[in-house]
């Protein structure tokens, strides 16, 4: 549990809420609601965990008006009861901070520039004419490129790569094992055998966005790979080079987009979907697990592929049938010219 504690007046007055029960009473972390003890807040956010206010032992929660008429207990009352714990769960955040300075065995160029308000970390490396701006945090083992660029209050966590030109912009996450800069995958093939295309553009990452652990942003092949502001990209994310993703466009672990595609603004790509390369899909785009998108998507709304689980014996049966749909397709074909000519035939025999 945190060590920090507020009362419920106080974390009303920073949420804006209705308070309803003791102001003074305290709060000393969060939890969910099947596993809060006395000193915890919690929040309902989900219809299907309405069953647990009942039994929960948490000190506070937050609640819609309209839940909060079936709760007794003290409450925050809130229009986004989610949204108000993820402004919270920063005051509990136990996250270690670093210290302004370089680590003694950081590897820094002589012409790097390193902000003295910056932190980096133990065998962090800064290659030539990087720039590290004003409350960067790069954490140990970290390797930043030659000339790459890090706007301020940006935080890398240990063992993140930056090749050479990449730029980021400011308050960007990054989590440990993600690869920004990388050669995109461009060969060009000749009788056979594959020839490499040098990959000579770089990376750029907009304001506020977050990358997660293992993901990998290729550099660009010619222009940069481009993320917006507020792109927020899950862990063991693949995005190919040249890529661009639009702002507060949101992708969920495993997902890929190939070479070249455009991805709009305010988007959200679930687990493991992919895209093909050269493809554009517009703004306010929702791709639902596992679809592959093979054409641009000019429309915005939910685009699906595959099938839904069905018990395995059923499945066979489906994907069977499956196969079977070109050759079922071709009879219909042939039985709908042999009842048009049969109807044809029909007609012309019924005139005087």
């Amino acid at each position: 549990m945190s060590a920090v504690v507020f009362t419920l007046g106080q974390l009303a007055e920073r949420l804006g809420a209705t308070l309803r029960g003791a102001a003074d009473k305290q709060i000393r972390g969060l939890a969910t609601l099947q596993e809060a003890q006395a000193g915890q807040l919690s929040f309902l956010a989900n219809p299907q965990y309405r069953k647990y206010l009942v039994d929960t032992k948490a000190a506070a929660l937050l609640l819609t008006p309209a839940d909060a008429e079936g709760y007794a207990g003290d409450a925050l009352l809130v229009a986004n009861p989610y949204l108000a714990y993820a402004q919270l769960s920063h005051l509990f955040d136990r996250k270690p901070v670093a210290a302004a300075g370089v680590h003694p065995t950081a590897l820094i160029a002589a012409d790097a520039q390193v902000h003295a308000s910056a932190s980096i970390g133990a065998y962090a490396v800064v290659e030539s004419a990087a720039q590290i701006g004003a409350g960067v945090s790069i954490g140990a083992h970290c390797f930043i490129g030659a000339r790459s660029q890090i706007d301020s209050d940006g935080w890398l966590a240990p063992r993140v790569t930056l090749y050479h030109d990449v730029r980021i912009g400011k308050r960007v996450v990054i989590q440990s094992g993600a690869v920004l800069g990388a050669d995109g995958f461009g060969f060009a093939n000749e009788k056979g055998i594959w020839q490499k295309i040098a990959q000579i553009g770089g990376v750029t990452l907009g304001d506020d966005v977050e990358v997660g652990a293992n993901t990998t942003i290729d550099r660009g092949a010619l222009a940069d790979t481009i993320i917006g502001n507020g792109v927020k990209l899950d862990n063991q994310i693949m995005v190919a080079h040249n890529v661009q993703i639009g702002d507060h466009t949101a992708m969920a672990g495993g997902a890929g987009i190939s070479g070249s595609s455009k991805v709009g603004k305010h988007c959200m790509i679930a687990g493991r979907a992919g895209l093909v390369g050269h493809i554009e899909v517009c703004d306010n785009v929702f791709i639902t697990g596992m679809t592959m998108i093979t054409r641009s998507i000019t429309e915005p709304g939910s685009y699906s592929s595959g099938t839904a689980m069905q018990p395995s014996a059923e499945w066979r049966k489906s994907a069977t049938r499956f196969r079977q749909l070109d050759d079922m397709a071709k009879r219909l074909q042939q039985l709908e010219k042999r009842l048009a000519a049969v109807t044809a035939k029909g007609q012309d025999s019924s005139e005087p």
